[in-house]
């Protein structure tokens, strides 16, 4: 048999339960100061860091501008919804119903880390930027 107190606890427990659940969900990673890290970081860190580039090319003067993909873009869609028609037999009323209403496709752009590092492989620029 279940008593008050019991339910209390069952009911204590789901509430910090949840409460950990939602804080755990709510971290984000710190934003990289890159102004920073010039004339420190390495193309060695940025490789052991991202990863092989998805681009990179060699200057005449033996820099190195190096591309790697963040974040992928994609498509979103969205519906209006709800939409009235007249029916074919009833021509004194709207009747409301799912129609094929119009929507609307949009879409996100990729997003991209560039990097330039100097002959000695010291980073001497950077860009983020979407395409």
């Amino acid at each position: 048999m279940n008593s008050p107190h019991s339910s209390s606890i069952r009911t204590g427990l789901l509430a910090g339960l949840l409460l950990i659940f939602s804080l755990a969900g709510c971290t984000t990673t710190p934003k990289i100061d890159w102004n920073s890290r010039v004339g420190s970081y390495t193309y060695d860190q940025a490789v052991i860091d991202y990863g092989p580039a998805d681009k990179s090319a060699k200057l005449s003067d033996q820099s190195m501008v190096v591309e790697w993909l963040t974040q992928k873009g994609g498509y979103q869609s969205y519906g209006h919804g709800m939409a009235s028609y007249r029916h074919p037999y009833r021509p004194y009323g709207y009747y409301p119903g799912y129609v094929y209403a119009p929507y609307e496709v949009s879409r996100t752009p990729d997003r991209h880390l560039r990097l330039v590092f100097d002959p000695e492989g010291k980073l001497k620029g950077w860009n983020l930027f979407s395409r």
